[in-house]
């Protein structure tokens, strides 16, 4: 049914285990994955805390950092697509909107499907801060499945959405 299912990460334990279940996925599926991480520019945090950011550390040191840091979190997802024999891509790329670019991504790379978690904020929290799932699924032109934990501890609540929402799944 799906041939490319992209896989956005931002290295949460909850997107960690929701990218092992969409590489499962694949795997049944005989589709490949390309993981991806959104990185923010330097300029994200200085809108966020002024100057006192500039002055910590310059942008050049930033987006190595950011970029390094992008790297560990594909590891372990390139690391268990390799031993599931699933095919797999990664991407960081940057962007001032997450949804926005895993949207564009999704389009640039012909995925079929987003597989990804949600961190089921609601109340204030998500008032404030906004969930990045919600607005790719409202902005998405291809089938969005939402992931939810296996874990108590950190089981969101419920979401409404209106595209496909993934079954819980329990970790292999």
């Amino acid at each position: 049914m799906y041939k490319r299912i992209l896989l956005p990460i931002d290295g949460s334990d909850i997107s960690l285990e929701a990218a092992k279940a969409g590489i499962s996925l694949a795997k049944a599926m005989g589709a490949e994955v390309l993981a991806l991480n959104i990185t923010q520019p330097f300029s994200t945090l200085i809108g966020f805390d002024g100057m006192v950011a500039s002055y910590a550390i310059s942008d050049g040191d930033f987006e190595e950092a950011a970029q390094q840091e992008a790297k560990e979190y594909l590891e372990p997802i390139l690391e268990h697509a390799n031993n599931e024999h699933v095919k797999f891509t990664s991407i960081i790329s940057g962007n001032y909107n997450v949804a926005e670019g895993i949207v564009n991504i999704a389009e640039e790379q012909n995925c079929d499907l987003i597989f990804m978690a949600t961190h089921g904020r609601s109340g204030l929290s998500s008032l404030l801060l906004g969930s990045v799932t919600n607005k790719v699924i409202s902005l998405a032109k291809v089938s969005v499945l939402v992931f939810r934990t296996s874990n108590p501890e950190e089981k969101p609540k419920s979401e409404d959405t209106k595209k496909e929402e993934a079954p819980e799944t329990k970790p292999e």
